[in-house]
């Protein structure tokens, strides 16, 4: 059997950090969105610095850990199903080991493979080792390569946090006549940069995801800020 090309080879591992970083710009986005929607919220209620800083911080310490625990327990339990079906994968071919070769060439032959190439290709994957084989044509797993809710949980503390930083900074550095206008075009320049690099990972044409992005935003610290100026009107 010829070896497998290099950008076969790595092609797992490319579309692994793909998935990466576009979970880093939705986290960074999702920062944006939220705490841009607080402090502008807050703003058309009030121009004091320390209440726009409050509710900043406050909204982005609980929306990092939010994400980074959602994060934490969804690719947790994504490891915990991989383990398993790995453990299931490896008490079959302890068992059946026959069963498993038949089936990993049938598997093969679905792929494309004639029925003799098939079978070949499967004994000489099983030599080297059943295991992996079966991992990565049955289930589509890596042995090597599970996924790590640590990881998952720290990218996204990281994304939503630097993402969040954006509106806090833009509302309570400048003077209070200009942070308002400060901060919406900040966010909404920084929006469309989020939506424009998801649109380039996913190789898609840049203009309707920027489109949604900034006009999410705009909606978002619109709507707050009709509440926050509606509650100041009314003396809450």
């Amino acid at each position: 059997m010829t070896e497998p090309k290099r950008d076969q080879v790595h092609e797992g591992a490319l579309g692994e950090r793909l998935n990466w970083l576009r979970a880093a710009v939705l986290g960074a986005n999702d920062g944006i969105v939220s705490t841009a929607g607080l402090v502008v919220g807050v703003a058309g209620a009030t121009d004091t610095r320390s209440a726009l800083l409050t509710a900043g911080l406050a909204g982005l310490l609980a929306g990092s850990v939010s994400m980074a625990a959602g994060e934490y327990v969804s690719v947790s339990t994504q490891r915990d199903s991989e383990r398993a079906a790995l453990a299931h994968e490896r008490r079959e071919l302890s068992e059946r080991p026959q069963a498993e070769l038949e089936e990993l060439a049938e598997l093969l032959r679905r792929r494309g493979l004639s029925r003799e190439v098939a079978h070949e290709a499967a004994v000489q994957l099983t030599e080297r080792d059943a295991l992996r084989a079966h991992a990565r044509v049955e289930l589509g797993i890596d042995p090597d390569a599970l996924t790590n809710p640590w990881h998952a949980a720290w990218a996204s503390f990281l994304a939503f946090t630097a993402g969040a930083l954006l509106p806090l900074l833009a509302m309570v550095l400048p003077p209070a006549d200009t942070r308002l206008g400060v901060t919406v075009v900040s966010v909404l320049a920084a929006l469309a940069l989020t939506g424009w690099s998801s649109a380039r990972l996913g190789a898609a044409a840049p203009g309707r995801a920027i489109l949604r992005t900034t006009a999410g935003g705009a909606l978002a610290m619109g709507v707050t800020y009709a509440a926050g100026s509606a509650l100041d009107v009314a003396g809450v």
